[in-house]
């Protein structure tokens, strides 16, 4: 088989707050952005790189949740334990800086992991974790 990861999901509770972030701070592209109000789905990617995305979707659109799954979802997504993805790029110190300086939330300076990678991670604004790898 040959396979690519097309694209990945990530909740998002303010759209417009997860668009500016993964434009603006991150400098990702967007690639399609459809919906209305705190109903839409953003897809976005980094720039030159069209075969891979991250859907920025309504985490409790799907008809078949409960209540309390809904609830579950929005408890954890406020924890900052719901959504979790990791990037990676060849200046992790110069990344983090930038970061650092687009106000993102700041969740780990940049260090040694003694599991073999260098990495630092941050928070969008819907919580989701954001790690980033330093590539060796």
């Amino acid at each position: 088989m040959d396979l690519t990861i097309h694209t990945t999901f990530l909740p998002h509770d303010d759209p417009d707050a997860s668009l500016a972030f993964y434009r603006d701070v991150l400098g990702f592209e967007i690639r399609n952005d459809v919906g209305t109000g705190k109903m839409r789905w953003i897809t976005v990617g980094p720039a030159g790189q069209p075969g891979t995305s991250i859907l920025l979707a309504p985490p409790a659109a799907d008809p078949g949740l409960t209540d309390d799954e809904r609830r579950t979802i929005a408890e954890m997504m406020a924890k900052g334990t719901y959504g979790w993805i990791v990037l990676a790029t060849p200046d992790l110190d110069g990344t983090f800086e930038k970061l650092q300086a687009g106000d993102a939330e700041v969740v780990q300076e940049p260090i040694e992991q003694p599991y073999g990678v260098r990495d630092c991670a941050f928070r969008d604004p819907a919580g989701n974790l954001i790690r980033i790898q330093e590539l060796r």
